[in-house]
């Protein structure tokens, strides 16, 4: 295999791994039950003006599976907190002491785990999708190297392990996603 196509190849793996660990973020923050603190990552604060993620205005911890507590650096921001987690609309009621705000997460139904495994399948579709395009885009770039004197032979044999990264990077998306489901799916 020539060089440029040995460089095409381990591109497209660096690219592949980065789309696995986009995939593996976006299935963390789908709520399986179990209190996290990755639940908040999409919720931004007005923090004197500028919208700033929760997770730099305070600790976001979990002292137990069902309950996330949000301690502020500043007593002040316990108001905007609040109002932002329940702008996120995530399900969650925030209930503010003065001190913290904390949030009791609860039970999943039946039809709302089935919610979730959807939005989950969904997400590894997504993550496939990205997958598929980076392997598309391999391939045209190793048709390109014909023009600088890459032969046939070598052109194949470089889509052929392109093929071969995709259909690996394609498994580990449906495991993660089978874990995931797995996960929301246990009561």
């Amino acid at each position: 295999m020539s060089e440029l196509i040995k460089k095409q190849v381990t591109e497209t793996k660096a690219l592949m791994d980065k789309a696995i660990d986009h995939c593996e973020n976006e299935l963390q923050k789908i709520r399986a039950g179990k209190a996290s603190p990755a639940m908040l990552d999409d919720v931004y604060v007005d923090y004197y003006g500028t919208a700033t993620p929760l997770s730099q205005i305070g600790n976001v911890n979990t002292p137990d599976a069902r309950t996330i507590v949000v301690q502020p650096w500043e007593k002040n921001m316990l108001g905007p907190i609040e109002k932002a987690i329940m702008e996120a609309n995530l399900g969650l009621n925030p209930q503010n002491d003065g001190i913290i705000i904390r949030l009791n997460v609860p039970p999943l139904t039946e039809e709302r785990r089935r919610d979730l495994v959807k939005r989950a399948k969904g997400e590894a579709e997504t993550g496939k999708i990205a997958i598929r395009n980076l392997r598309k885009d391999a391939n045209e770039k190793i048709r390109k190297l014909k023009a600088e004197g890459v032969s046939e032979d070598e052109m194949k044999v470089g889509e052929a392990e392109i093929q071969k990264l995709t259909d690996a990077y394609i498994i580990k998306v449906d495991q993660h996603s089978e874990a995931k489901e797995k996960d929301i799916m246990t009561v």
